[in-house]
């Protein structure tokens, strides 16, 4: 059963490509159905610098917005933690609680 994190921030394919040492897993992407011989037929699909990915809590990068599926990124270093908050200025919001009148 997939798992639903609790924050995830999509960014597009080409801002994550900037990162040195970016890796991309594209057998996990998430399948497209396409008509082929009037069949239809499950595919990968290629990603592209207009496409989006979700940066989770954990760093890694998927092809959607369950944490542990559809894996594309999972190489998380110091370099990469840093190229997030630097570059891609992601943080994790912290919710404080609100107390009832």
């Amino acid at each position: 059963m997939a798992t639903m994190g609790k924050y995830c921030k999509a960014y597009s394919v080409k801002r994550l490509r900037e990162f040195s040492q970016w890796v991309e897993y594209s057998k996990n992407t998430k399948k497209e159905k396409k008509k082929i011989d009037n069949q239809e037929v499950e595919v990968e699909r290629e990603l592209t610098d207009d496409d989006f990915l979700y940066l989770q809590e954990n760093y890694v990068v998927t092809d959607g917005i369950f944490k542990d599926e559809n894996i594309i990124f999972d190489n998380i270093t110091p370099e990469w933690k840093d190229f997030c908050y630097k570059t891609l200025m992601f943080e994790i919001s912290v919710y404080e609680p609100i107390e009832p009148i």
